[in-house]
């Protein structure tokens, strides 16, 4: 047992600094219950600026996206050293690349707790030596964990049938979710009309324009060659339709060049970039749509829910948790630009049917997705874990609220 002056030592580690977005304001929550935070990324801006806000301690490790065997092998030594610094109590991963690097790390520190978060599944799209090569580096994540935490119920289903890991060590807490939402910071009250209209001057979209959006990555997984054949389909059928776009152009996944050049040179198509405030974006738009190929549990859908939009988005795992078919979005089938045109025509020729999906995904986003939920689950985890292992936080700031932990089966 720990002596009731120690803190637990959390070390996050994610491939990118980015992914550490949707650890915002849990960070401060653990802080707050005796946690003293560590990060470990690759190098970016993103990451200073992420501790600086949050007053954790950040680590630098460079871990390439892509498959590069030399240099993961230098990145484990790298983790490995810097775990033997910092001796974590905890080593919570995420991402694909950080959680199979980290957990093989944090196993030779016998770091006492290895958390592995199961964000998504990149083999899913994969083809050949590369598929095999991803889906075994998800079957080494889940056996060096302790526990295996998966962001939805779907993705969680997919990982038992493809002998991922065992159904006993791989669970959803509540509803599922990477973060949950801010119902305050995604708000249609405070974030208004008269703020999507200054979004939408921004842009030079038309004040009494119909607007379409996509908020993420602009690379072909997320299914954006299908949105611009779509797009293509309901330009003409619906003259006072504009396409937004925010998000950035990626080189990994990029685009076919005639449908980013399509995309580029049409003035009715708004590309925004990247931009971390988002809910001003939400507010100019009439209909989210998600196309995506695969998903672990799009956040994206939860925050234009809470704006009180409806969403398009595929039948995949993932966006089939995030979206109640019917009540609060449509779900179509991927790759198929035609099913996702006759869904969102539906939502642009019916403005009650989005007014009423719009309510009704606002309302579940309270019921089930309120961010301090999601967060005392993750702190319950931890408190399980650590107990199994002999430790105990001790003196807690707050007394958090019972367990809602999902039911394993």
């Amino acid at each position: 047992m720990l002596s009731s002056h120690d803190s637990i030592k959390l070390l996050y580690i994610t491939t990118v600094p980015e992914t550490l977005g949707f650890l915002r304001g849990q960070v401060q929550y653990m802080q707050q219950r005796g946690f003293k935070i560590h990060a470990l990324s690759s190098s970016g801006d993103f990451l200073q600026e992420f501790a600086a806000q949050e007053q954790i301690t950040p680590h630098v490790v460079e871990m390439p996206r892509r498959i590069t065997p030399f240099q993961d092998l230098i990145a484990i030594l790298e983790i490995w050293r810097c775990l033997r610094q910092i001796q974590p109590h905890i080593v919570h991963t995420n991402t694909p690349k950080g959680g199979l690097l980290g957990t093989i790390a944090a196993w030779f520190a016998a770091t006492p707790v290895r958390i592995y978060h199961m964000r998504g599944l990149p083999f899913m799209t994969a083809t050949g030596w590369k598929r095999r090569l991803l889906r075994w580096s998800e079957k080494i994540s889940c056996l060096l964990a302790d526990q295996v935490i998966c962001v939805s119920h779907s993705l969680r289903e997919v990982a038992i049938a493809e002998g991922l890991c065992a159904p006993e060590k791989i669970k959803v807490l509540l509803g599922g979710s990477s973060n949950g939402v801010n119902p305050t910071r995604f708000d249609p009250e405070t974030i208004n009309r008269s703020i999507g209209l200054q979004t939408r001057q921004a842009l030079n979209i038309p004040a009494d324009a119909l607007v379409v959006g996509f908020v993420g990555r602009i690379v072909k997984d997320k299914g954006i060659t299908e949105l611009a054949g779509a797009w293509k389909l309901l330009r003409e059928a619906f003259p006072m339709l504009h396409l937004l776009l925010v998000g950035p152009f990626e080189a990994q996944d990029p685009l076919p060049p005639e449908v980013e050049k399509d995309l580029v040179q049409d003035d009715r198509v708004h590309l925004a970039g990247l931009d971390w405030n988002t809910p001003p974006f939400y507010a100019a738009m009439d209909i989210l749509t998600l196309p995506t190929y695969r998903e672990g549990f799009p956040n994206t859908l939860l925050e234009a829910a809470a704006m009180q939009l409806p969403v398009v988005a595929t039948r995949v795992a993932g966006c089939v948790d995030a979206v109640e078919e019917g009540v609060t979005g449509l779900l179509v089938p991927s790759h198929s630009a035609e099913a996702l045109a006759d869904a969102m025509g539906l939502y642009l020729s019916h403005p009650e049917l989005r007014d009423r999906h719009g309510r009704a995904g606002r309302a579940r986003v309270l019921r089930d997705y309120c961010q301090s939920a999601i967060w005392d689950a993750v702190y319950q985890e931890y408190l399980r874990l650590l107990t199994e292992k002999g430790l105990s936080v001790p003196n807690p700031v707050f007394s958090p609220e019972p367990s809602l932990l999902s039911h394993q089966g």
